[in-house]
């Protein structure tokens, strides 16, 4: 009797984590939909609310324009950053050769003659 008690108090326990595990990460899923949907278009419309002062409209808002920043300047910044990263990837030769080294024998690393291996 004891042991079938045993049994389905470890089953019930199941159900209770899993049913919590559901309920955290279903949960969570919703909280970002909803965060996603409303909260997210709230918080952009307030920033623009801040971001553009009082009396304008966003439309009304336009990018400060440096006019000596001409093409060629553009032009030259877009070649210098593409020759940097081109540069940073060097086309190597592919083929690897391995050659077996020699190796000559020497009584210093020989074992028979090293405290250990010899034994008086």
């Amino acid at each position: 009797m004891t042991h079938l008690l045993l049994y389905t108090d470890a089953i019930s326990e199941g159900y209770i984590i899993l049913i919590t595990g559901l309920i955290i990460v279903f949960g969570g899923l919703i909280l970002l939909t909803v965060f996603f949907k409303y909260g997210l278009p709230i918080m952009l419309y307030v920033y623009k609310i801040i971001t553009k002062g009082p009396d304008k409209k966003v439309k009304e808002i336009s990018p400060k324009v440096n006019q000596a920043f001409t093409g060629e300047m553009a032009a030259a910044i877009s070649v210098a950053i593409h020759m940097y990263l081109k540069e940073q990837h060097d086309d190597e030769n592919a083929i690897l050769t391995i050659k077996q080294a020699r190796k000559m024998y020497s009584p210093w690393s020989s074992k028979i003659y090293s405290a250990y291996g010899n034994r008086f």
